[in-house]
């Protein structure tokens, strides 16, 4: 097991992956790429069992699937470093015929990528798919996925939470960014949210709240619980409380940098609020 200081250089690593990815084709979303990064760089790097290589069947191994696609530099940066791909193909984000798109697609078999995401609301049914396929194959592995909060007021999200409890779906965990804000504000203005954990247990979940959702340990800790509590007859719910744009103190705590680059004076800044760990790509 990689120790907290070893995740904490992977995830300083993969926050300056982030932010020169976007830089350098100027565009992409690191607001919520840098608030998710540190639940990535656990879930990867310590948390699921798999293979690197990468097979789509995924028989006896968890598997997880991201569903608000638009935080692809995070998810890039961490599979690479993780061994999936070579660390020199973040180079090629967002270019023409990259295999990298802006949202993560599977017809060029990026290793790593199990769904087509960025239509917000999909990936929960999705990933209940395969939830219950390894139910019925008797496969003991367990399925992880990450939500957007503002991707909560997406109505066939709460379809698929009806469904995974009615069918006792037991071996899925669900967390969501829950930050607060999403592309054209707070999501308190744009469409609040009311009490997400209230609506999960109504729902038929077990909710578990992290509120240091970019403290490694925390997070370790919230997913070692959520682990304990598969197998119980319900699906559970991870609420994350993050800080978009986490670790570039201009990005945090505004929705400004949802999906916007940085210019050249930017990045400089954000380069040295988080020095080199593992090496540039």
């Amino acid at each position: 097991m990689p120790t907290t200081q070893q995740l904490q250089d992977f995830s300083q690593q993969v926050r300056r992956d982030i932010v020169r990815m976007v830089h350098a084709v100027n565009s992409g979303h690191p607001g919520g790429s840098l608030g998710c990064n540190e639940f990535l760089t656990v879930l990867y790097q310590e948390v699921m069992d798999y293979p690197t290589n990468f097979s789509m069947d995924g028989k006896n191994e968890d598997l997880f699937f991201l569903s608000n696609g638009h935080i692809s530099p995070a998810y890039y940066s961490v599979l690479a470093r993780s061994g999936f791909f070579p660390v020199s193909e973040l180079a090629t984000f967002r270019k023409l015929n990259s295999r990298l798109q802006g949202h993560p697609t599977t017809h060029d078999g990026l290793p790593g990528i199990r769904i087509s995401s960025g239509s917000l609301g999909q990936g929960m049914s999705v990933a209940i798919g395969a939830a219950q396929a390894k139910i019925i194959n008797g496969d003991s592995k367990l399925i992880y996925s990450l939500h957007g909060d503002g991707e909560m007021q997406e109505g066939q999200i709460w379809e698929a939470a009806m469904y995974a409890a009615g069918k006792k779906i037991d071996n899925y965990i669900a967390t969501i960014d829950y930050n607060g804000q999403q592309i054209d504000g707070a999501t308190d203005d744009v469409m609040p949210l009311g009490s997400l954990k209230a609506k999960f247990e109504a729902f038929g979940w077990i909710v578990l709240d992290v509120e240091k959702g970019n403290d490694i340990d925390s997070i370790k800790k919230g997913l070692a619980k959520a682990k304990s509590l598969t197998g119980k007859g319900k699906p559970v719910c991870i609420l994350l409380h993050t800080v978009m744009g986490n670790g570039v103190d201009f990005m945090m705590h505004t929705h400004a940098w949802h999906g916007k680059a940085p210019n050249d004076a930017q990045l400089e800044i954000a380069l040295n609020q988080n020095p080199e760990t593992l090496g540039d790509y």
